[in-house]
């Protein structure tokens, strides 16, 4: 049986930007870190009508670290979408920012 997750600001704000990736019908999925992955890897990948979204949720006042920055840095320069996101409002912003239609 899995133990319930801790409500910290983050997992709160993990929580509500699944439902509204559900809500607007996106297929995600959370990465998790490894001995074998990336240092720095998103939260989460949510991917809709061909584009691929990296997201990093950080609590209203988290920090991303060197190796997310890094990280991060590593999916601009490849011309892809990397958002950090305190809360869905966010993930909105970035998408009308940058013009993608959902």
């Amino acid at each position: 049986m899995r133990r319930p997750r801790k409500q910290t600001p983050e997992n709160l704000v993990k929580a509500e930007i699944k439902m509204w990736l559900d809500a607007h019908g996106f297929f995600h999925f959370p990465l998790g870190a490894s001995p074998f992955s990336y240092p720095g890897l998103p939260d989460r990948i949510a991917v809709k009508n061909k584009v691929v979204l990296f997201i990093e949720i950080k609590a209203p006042n988290g920090k991303l670290s060197e190796a997310q920055a890094w990280f991060g840095g590593c999916i601009h320069a490849e011309d892809c979408y990397y958002i950090v996101a305190r809360g869905y409002e966010d993930i909105e912003a970035y998408i009308s920012q940058k013009g993608i239609e959902i």
